[in-house]
């Protein structure tokens, strides 16, 4: 009988299938589900979806909301994490700023101006969690699905104790995909996986001994394939690998495919494959709209549903029962499960749970134009994890800076207003910040007819005239 506390239990997608999820794993009868979040209505609700599907289906549950963090952490045993630091507002911010200055995110939630803001707002949070964590429950197990994934474990892994793991649906959705395109079926396909999140790199694919790839990549070739995967299928044709996240997501994790009017317009201004400005943020204030004036879950019927593919009662399933479970994780590459990207990043690889914790496996490694894609995010990745445990406003700029599409976008000046203006704007998310401002360089007009200072002739350039002298 386990205790778990569900920390930004008022998602009405998520928490609905996690609480299905683990009313079909028989070895948590009993169980005690703690849903916490800011707005206690929406925890009542989703208590009364719960509560129905308990009494329907005689589940043995004990399900209960509190406002309260600490209560939902004592004598926790594992810890979910699933929330959004300033809700719509901020993350309006995240998209429409950076657009203003030419940076067109389509996502906007791992990787770009986003990303990073994400990572800044979430962390004083996870702190006081983990602050929270140490006295109430220090060996709970943590199952992290808040983003931006890569970013955010790189920072829980250097700023905290937490046993945790970063979880992602892209390995499964994807196999899902590349059976449609390969025509076989997802169960019947081995393969081999390792990357980072949401550029995890399918290394093999086969079926019965049978390499997939060469009918991935054939059916690529035709119009009606490539049409789903402009992006996605652009990239496999160039490097040879497919990997984990859709043609919307990787557009913006890459540099030649959001960088210009050109490339948008061939790759991802077309609304049906979600590669268009502001998907995400679009479809979820559609989504807030809808349903403002509507009880979602009053047209429920109670039905237990079918355990989904989400790993995550599958991972508790196997620390309790200590029956193993494999499944791609978010870890520390600090023991080099992958050989060429750097030890202090988080990778996603194979990795075992049972009864005594998390068991990554070491992967070799990538193929050297995947693991340059791989590092140009981790770069990123690293300095927005840094900035957010100090509260570094320049580590902020230079990670923002870094990022593929905006340096593909943004002079450094233009960079640096930008990022002026996202801190100015979500400051109130921001307190590691309070106090210190990003210094502004305000640019440097140089009029016409200026002359330069002399400065000493290089040494160099000083031999190629003589060359150039005796060439005559």
């Amino acid at each position: 009988m386990s205790k778990v506390a569900l920390i930004g239990a008022g998602s009405m997608v998520f928490t609905k299938q996690f609480l299905n999820d683990m009313f079909c794993t028989p070895c948590m009868a009993g169980s005690t589900y703690a849903l916490m979040g800011p707005t206690l209505w929406k925890l009542e609700k989703m208590k009364e979806y719960a509560d129905q599907i308990v009494e329907k289906n005689g589940i043995d549950a004990n399900i209960y909301c509190t406002t309260d963090r600490r209560d939902a952490l004592k004598d926790a045993d594992f810890v979910i994490l699933t929330f959004l630091i300033g809700g719509l507002s901020a993350y309006r911010a995240d998209i429409d700023i950076p657009m203003k200055y030419g940076v067109d995110q389509c996502i906007g939630d791992s990787m770009g101006p986003g990303g990073v803001f994400r990572v800044l707002r979430s962390m004083p949070v996870m702190e006081g969690i983990w602050k929270d964590m140490e006295e109430l429950c220090p060996n709970a197990y943590v199952l992290n699905y808040v983003n931006p994934m890569g970013a955010m474990c790189t920072a829980l892994h250097r700023g905290t104790g937490m046993k945790v793991v970063g979880l992602c649906h892209g390995v499964q959705t994807t196999l899902d995909l590349i059976a449609g395109y390969t025509g076989v079926p997802k169960e019947e396909i081995e393969y081999t996986n390792a990357g980072i999140n949401h550029m995890d790199w399918f290394l093999t694919l086969s079926h019965k001994g049978r390499d997939l790839y060469p009918i991935l990549r054939a059916n690529m070739e035709k119009p009606e394939y490539y049409k789903n995967e402009k992006v996605r299928g652009e990239v496999m044709r160039q490097c040879g690998y497919f990997m984990t996240e859709s043609s919307g997501h990787l557009s913006e994790y890459l540099p030649w495919f959001r960088s210009s009017k050109r490339a948008l317009d061939k790759y991802c201004n077309e609304p049906m494959f979600g590669g268009e400005h502001g998907a995400a943020l679009h479809f979820s204030e559609m989504i807030q709209e809808k349903f403002k004036n509507t009880d979602v879950l009053s047209i429920e019927s109670g039905e237990l549903e079918p355990r989904s593919k989400e790993y995550c009662s599958y991972i508790i399933e196997a620390i309790v029962t200590d029956k193993p479970f494999r499944f791609s994780g978010n870890v520390p590459n600090d023991n080099g499960y992958i050989e060429n990207l750097p030890r202090d990043a988080t990778v996603e690889v194979p990795v075992y749970a049972d009864a005594q914790g998390f068991h990554p496996l070491h992967m070799g490694a990538l193929p050297m134009q995947c693991a340059a894609m791989n590092q140009s995010n981790l770069t990123t990745q690293g300095l927005a994890a840094q900035a957010a445990i100090e509260g570094d406003p320049e580590l902020a700029f230079w990670a923002v800076a870094t990022d593929p599409l905006t340096s593909a976008c943004l002079t450094l000046s233009e960079c640096r207003h930008m990022v002026a203006e996202l801190f100015e704007a979500e400051k109130e998310w921001l307190p590691q910040f309070a106090g210190k401002e990003l210094k502004i360089f305000e640019d440097i007009m140089v009029p016409e007819g200026t002359v330069p200072v002399p400065v000493p002739e290089d040494p160099a350039l000083a031999i190629n005239k003589r060359f150039a002298k005796l060439a005559e």
